[in-house]
């Protein structure tokens, strides 16, 4: 049966002209694994969508914070793009009652998943790209994530680790941290990614169901480490 993708494009701000790609970008990998006529999934939509947000709120904070130093800007726009804000925003839009799950995911709890929330929302904006090109992604952004930056701006960076290392390793000298998936494992549609983070002479890893969350878990250990005070 074709579902009626109407309610999430309002909730989007954007209508796709070629509505196979709104399908696509809501396509979990297990339903592929477990549906021999699907050939594809929203993993490579992900992958585009994580580099346009990334690009569309960098120009967005930079146009609209003309005092704001790189690092400041670096957080808001680590802090508005982290899995639990997409998954968050993927709630609040109705991705759960849209997405296209294997049984197995699905009888697991996969629809409120925080990770497929959040990919799926990364998915979206990479098929808003492909569908309507920055126009399309823009208008989202508008629509879901401007209203998130209002309940950001000023508030605690606690949850933000990647940018507070970030912030620690530039003020002591030492470049960006350098992050790298070390191991991959699992099936295609319960991966489990190693992440390993390198910054002010030191390394840290650490594990999660998504690259990002890995990233973050890594980038908090060592913001932990480094922040205790020296004997």
């Amino acid at each position: 049966m074709k579902l009626n993708y109407r309610a999430i494009e309002q909730a989007i701000g954007y209508r796709f002209r070629k509505k196979a790609l709104l399908e696509l970008a809501l396509t979990h990998p297990s339903f592929r694994y477990e549906n021999a006529e699907a050939n594809d999934d929203n993993q490579r939509l992900e992958y585009l969508g994580d580099a346009v947000l990334s690009l569309i709120s960098a120009e967005y904070l930079f146009d609209h914070n003309p005092g704001a130093r790189e690092g400041e800007m670096s957080k808001l726009r680590s802090r508005l793009t982290e899995d639990r804000k997409l998954a968050q925003i993927g709630a609040s839009i109705g991705i759960n009652d849209f997405l296209k799950l294997g049984r197995g995911e699905e009888k697991n709890g996969g629809a409120t998943r925080p990770s497929n929330l959040a990919d799926a929302v990364e998915a979206i904006i990479g098929a808003a790209w492909v569908d309507g090109g920055a126009r399309a992604a823009n208008k989202i952004f508008k629509k879901v994530f401007i209203p998130e930056l209002g309940t950001l701006q000023g508030t605690s960076t606690q949850s933000n680790p990647k940018g507070d290392l970030q912030e620690y390793a530039q003020s002591h000298g030492f470049g960006v941290p350098a992050y790298k998936t070390i191991e991959t494992a699992g099936p295609e549609h319960a991966r489990t990614f190693t992440v390993e983070v390198v910054t002010c002479s030191q390394k840290w890893q650490a594990a999660a169901s998504s690259k990002r969350e890995a990233e973050r878990l890594a980038a908090l250990q060592a913001i932990t480490d480094l922040s205790k005070p020296t004997p």
